[in-house]
């Protein structure tokens, strides 16, 4: 059997199918299976929000011990004028999604998401 750490890049175009909750027992599911997830476009605010505290839910000791994230925003030109004024904040693009027992370090520079992974 091979040892190691499975990454999967999830495009755009297979997310924007999924209703949200899907989206969001999507990625926990696979997390929990010990994989990093990685999103070319990321979860809305509110997902993430929702994708916490579903986390939070489902930590047990001895068992699944929770989940690193980091996003880049979206860049101000993909901001709506319309959004902007109401106050609603655009959704994140590309997004580092891992358990927390194997992302021990995430960086995040305004152009770099760094991840230490370790594989126990």
């Amino acid at each position: 059997m091979m040892q190691g750490i499975q990454i999967d890049l999830i495009s755009e175009e297979r997310l924007a199918d999924l209703t949200s909750m899907e989206r969001i027992r999507l990625i926990l599911d696979r997390v929990r299976e010990g994989t990093i997830v990685i999103l070319e476009r990321g979860l809305a605010p509110e997902e993430q929000s929702r994708l916490v505290e579903m986390t939070m839910q489902e930590i047990l000791p001895d068992g699944f011990n929770g989940i690193e994230i980091e996003s880049y925003p979206a860049k101000a030109e993909e901001t709506h004028l319309i959004a902007r004024l109401l106050g609603r904040k655009p959704p994140t693009r590309l997004t580092v999604i891992g358990p927390a027992n194997h992302i021990r370090m995430i960086r995040k520079d305004k152009d770099l998401i760094s991840a230490w992974i370790s594989t126990g």
